[in-house]
């Protein structure tokens, strides 16, 4: 994901979500020992619910 789409989820996890930033540093840390997307790591550790993992997959769709 480019820096800017990046930085844009990162908005998009905080504004339409509401994870807390503790909550996505943690699993920016969790993604440099762990394979595989942001997105699937949060869902991993249960910080986000599957409704919020298809919200995030209809945010990529129309980001992109």
């Amino acid at each position: 994901m480019p820096s800017a789409s990046y930085g844009r989820f990162i908005e998009f996890l905080q504004a339409e979500l509401g994870l807390s930033s503790a909550s996505i540093s943690m699993a920016l840390k969790r993604s440099e020992q762990d394979t595989g997307p942001l997105h699937m790591i949060l869902w991993r550790y249960g910080l986000i619910t599957l409704e919020q993992l298809e919200q995030i997959y209809d945010w990529m769709e129309t980001a992109a």
